[in-house]
């Protein structure tokens, strides 16, 4: 079976944030590739943000999925650890709660990213 790799940042029940690696199973769909089984969406949000943009510590507002498109940013959890990613990689934010995470961008240029929102 295929999987693909997204990366989760969640809330313990102290409020510390933190990273976790998941797998999402793919099922093969024919001459279509393989896809994942279908999952709720409430919204879709496109953002550009500044190459100065340095976000202090703060929960998602949301449950929701951040799709890289260009880039390179640096997260920081509530406990120091930090992670980088780029284009391509995608994040399942669910730190709703609590202390939150940080975020920065590493390249100065101005960066493009897609939420979706899930129900």
């Amino acid at each position: 079976m295929e999987e693909f790799q997204i990366t989760r940042i969640y809330s313990d029940d102290k409020g510390e944030s933190h990273f976790q690696d998941q797998l999402i199973p793919l099922m093969l769909a024919g001459e279509i590739g393989s896809l994942s089984a279908p999952q709720p969406a409430q919204s879709i949000i496109f953002r550009k943000v500044l190459p100065s943009y340095d976000y202090d510590f703060h929960p998602a507002p949301a449950r929701q999925y951040i799709i890289l498109l260009d880039g390179e940013i640096e997260i920081e959890t509530s406990l120091g650890e930090k992670r980088q990613f780029t284009a391509g990689d995608i994040l399942l934010v669910e730190d709703t709660s609590g202390k939150g995470h940080k975020t920065r961008n590493l390249q100065p240029a101005t960066r493009k990213s897609i939420f979706v929102t899930l129900a």
